[in-house]
């Protein structure tokens, strides 16, 4: 079979990157409420070179993972190219993903572990790993890469909190996501229950494909247009997926890696965002808002106080970055320096897509120079 040679679908992500043979390094980073995160690094392209390699943080977007990076051949994968290019490229994993299920106290059997949504993978995270590479590196400011849900928790951190953001030297964005007012993906299906029900349903714990789940996915959300095996891949539903421009032989590997796990809370937070349309904290409720922030309402985050230079990759096919949404987020981006837009590309091309290596890898390239 095509998997005879690489059986990736069964690797850990050093050995993913070790099998293509690239240098790979495992990292432990605390966060200040004690969750302990996988943190991955390719510190060297093929060609052994000396010099400073200036540091890059790939984060992951919504029930993904840092493999996302490095899940395609090299020459197709963002992790790769970079390494290849002299850059020591750094892949996050958020906290409940598979690869940062760890905490120093609390268990992901109990539901305390799971109390947390993309806030705290922006406002905790978030600056540890930051601090961590710059700590291993011994670099001032570092390059930030997100997709999807990656560069919302950067919209963010880098808005409220000043002190990480100017340790950014370019945040590049990839399917942005600040709002979701106009998302027309799947998700929709989850904001319309109501929020007692999504608790009911799903537990108060980890949010997983168990078979209850996609069952319910199946018979609500699948119809024709989704190839049946891929039915039961929650990731493919999330996002959308346009099989033209993924390369199928790999959906093994993809839907192994994916959904890699987020928790209940936080698919709460984003179907709170679908009906609010604005980017704000999670909302407790009246009373636990006053307990949380002092005040009954979440408090809305300020994109336009960001002053990172940003440079953005929208798609005209993408369900979950909607372009609508990005044609508002491009008015609140203070110190935007560059915006493509691909009219084809869907959610999943900006990791996974075939035509990456022409269309984007070379604008990223040339961004971090200019940077």
């Amino acid at each position: 079979t095509v998997y005879s040679v690489i059986p990736e679908y069964i690797c850990v992500q050093t050995e993913i990157v070790r099998r293509w043979g690239y240098p790979a390094e495992e990292h432990e980073v605390l966060t200040e409420d004690e969750y302990i995160l996988t943190v991955n690094r390719i510190p060297q392209g093929l060609k052994h070179t000396t010099g400073l390699r200036p540091a890059v943080l790939l984060q992951h977007g919504l029930l993904a993972a840092g493999s996302n990076w490095i899940t395609n051949p090299p020459n197709s994968s963002l992790g790769y190219v970079l390494a290849n290019a002299g850059y020591d490229v750094w892949m996050g994993n958020s906290r409940g993903n598979t690869w940062s299920r760890k905490h120093q106290t609390l268990k992901p059997e109990q539901e305390d572990f799971w109390r947390f949504s993309y806030d705290e993978l922006a406002l905790k995270d978030l600056p540890a790993v930051v601090n961590h590479i710059l700590k291993v590196t011994g670099q001032d400011q570092i390059y930030y890469i997100g997709h999807s849900q990656g560069t919302t928790i950067a919209f963010i951190a880098f808005s409220t909190l000043p002190e990480l953001a100017s340790k950014i030297k370019l945040f590049v964005g990839l399917a942005p996501v600040a709002t979701v007012a106009f998302t027309a993906s799947p998700m929709t299906k989850l904001s319309v229950l109501p929020e007692f029900l999504i608790w009911d349903l799903f537990g108060r714990r980890d949010f997983l494909p168990q078979s209850h789940m996609i069952e319910w996915f199946a018979e609500h959300v699948c119809g024709k247009q989704l190839l049946s095996e891929l039915c039961g891949n929650l990731f493919f539903i999330l996002c959308g997926f346009d099989e033209k421009n993924l390369n199928m032989t790999r959906t093994p590997v993809y839907t192994t890696h994916c959904p890699a796990g987020t928790s209940v809370q936080n698919m709460v937070h984003w179907a709170q965002a679908v009906h609010g349309g604005k980017l704000m904290a999670f909302d407790f409720g009246a009373a636990g808002n006053m307990n949380h922030y002092n005040q009954s309402t979440p408090p809305l985050y300020q994109v336009q106080n960001m002053k990172v230079p940003t440079a953005l990759f929208s798609g005209g096919k993408d369900t979950l970055a909607d372009p609508k949404d990005v044609a508002v987020l491009l008015t609140q981006v203070s110190n935007l320096v560059y915006h493509q837009h691909i009219e084809h590309w869907e959610h999943l091309d900006f990791i996974w897509g075939l035509d990456a290596p022409e269309l984007m890898f070379p604008s990223i390239l040339k961004l971090l120079q200019q940077h």
